[in-house]
């Protein structure tokens, strides 16, 4: 069997657990190579405004290492918050068959994007929904992604991306975004927890829609909180749960309206969030702009039967929220389509829901571990293609 090295920043609860599933479920011989140790040490994460540490296994169950880092800074927020002297050499002796990168925008990815050891297999999850980009970036991305044996796309606007920079369809893999579906089940443990939560919320007999991540401009809470006090549903509670910049600011605009029912619930780590999905009856997020560039989180409400509300500028949208279907959408340049597209959703929620629900769960079932390896499997085989 070929060998694979994969590159990735830090240990990210994501992928740790895909990580475990690909040991335990395949052949494949691989080794992941840290390049940061954020996520199993405790670090300060500016967008949650709080020192972070995962409460889930990262670590164990699969090959890794972790390569020095020598930034003065580090970090994945500037282009030197990754520099790791000896990942060359760690690569040449564990002599992959090729390289795994996730990402490129880093000193040491670029590092092995000049100098490869082996062939190269990209994946990223990026979109260009909403966004043109300019001459230099397309001449810039087309010769890099020229670089690469094959590509992974996890969905169809992240493959729209990488054609639009000249990645060719023969190189295109499908190896789809998704979570560990045995984390996030309706289990007794996970019902109790979500009834706990109600009663502590006062949220007895009222449907729930929940707004759940880090509370910045980009994910729009505050377009969200706006739109519901607009609406303002006398059998509905909007439930915030997360911290960021923005908390003080929606915190304050829902005090200006005791006619409406808001909560907020402080951040949730991984072990804590199955129960928060539970609660709602609705998840949103409304993020604009190229930040979203899939949204993970929909995949775990899903996987706990919740119907998403989002926008068009959310990377997953196309792939799992189908309006009318398996949620929601809103278009993010109208000013009124959030407003009317919970309307809508609080509408259908009023009846029943069966249909809806087994809708979900049949979408978000090919959004799997065992896709996501069988997408992996077939760009290494073409990497290392003699």
């Amino acid at each position: 069997m070929p060998r694979l090295a994969i590159i990735l920043s830090h240990p990210i609860q994501y992928y740790s657990p895909w990580f475990r599933w690909l040991r335990a479920n395949t052949r494949l011989e691989f080794r992941v190579f840290y390049l940061w140790d954020f996520g199993v040490t405790a670090r300060r994460d500016p967008e949650f405004a709080r020192d972070l540490k995962w409460d889930v296994d990262l670590l164990s169950g699969y090959d890794h290492e972790f390569v020095p880092n020598v930034a003065r800074d580090p970090g994945t927020h500037h282009f030197s918050g990754l520099h790791n002297p000896t990942l060359g050499a760690r690569l040449r002796t564990w002599q992959p068959s090729a390289v795994l990168l996730f990402g490129y925008a880093w000193r040491s990815h670029l590092g092995v994007i000049l100098r490869p050891p082996a062939p190269l297999v990209f994946r990223g999850d990026s979109h260009l929904l909403g966004h043109t980009p300019s001459w230099a970036k397309r001449v810039a991305l087309r010769w890099l992604y020229g670089r690469f044996a094959a590509v992974t796309y996890v969905g169809a606007a992240n493959r729209e991306y990488f054609r639009a920079f000249g990645v060719p369809d023969a190189k295109l893999h499908f190896a789809p975004h998704c979570v560990d579906a045995t984390r996030f089940v309706r289990d007794a443990a996970t019902e109790a927890a979500a009834a706990k939560l109600r009663g502590e919320l006062g949220l007895a007999g009222k449907k729930v829609v929940l707004f759940a991540g880090k509370f910045l401009a980009a994910k729009q809470p505050g377009a969200l909180l706006d739109a519901f006090l607009a609406l303002a549903p006398r059998d509905t509670a909007l439930v915030f749960v997360g911290d960021g910049p923005d908390r003080a600011e929606l915190a304050a605009g829902a005090a200006r309206r005791p006619d409406c029912l808001v909560r907020f619930l402080p951040f949730a780590n991984q072990t804590e969030m199955p129960a928060r999905y539970a609660l709602a009856d609705l998840f949103v997020l409304p993020s604009r702009g190229l930040y979203e560039t899939w949204g993970l989180a929909v995949n775990e409400a899903m996987h706990l039967g919740v119907p998403c509300l989002v926008s068009d500028r959310v990377g997953c949208q196309r792939d799992l929220v189908t309006e009318g279907e398996t949620g929601w959408v809103f278009a993010a340049g109208d000013p009124r389509g959030l407003p009317a597209a919970l309307g809508r959703a609080l509408a259908a929620l009023n009846g029943d829901t069966a249909a809806l629900r087994a809708r979900i769960a049949t979408r978000i079932a090919g959004y799997s571990y065992a896709a996501a390896a069988a997408g992996l499997q077939a760009a290494l085989d073409q990497a290392v293609r003699p």
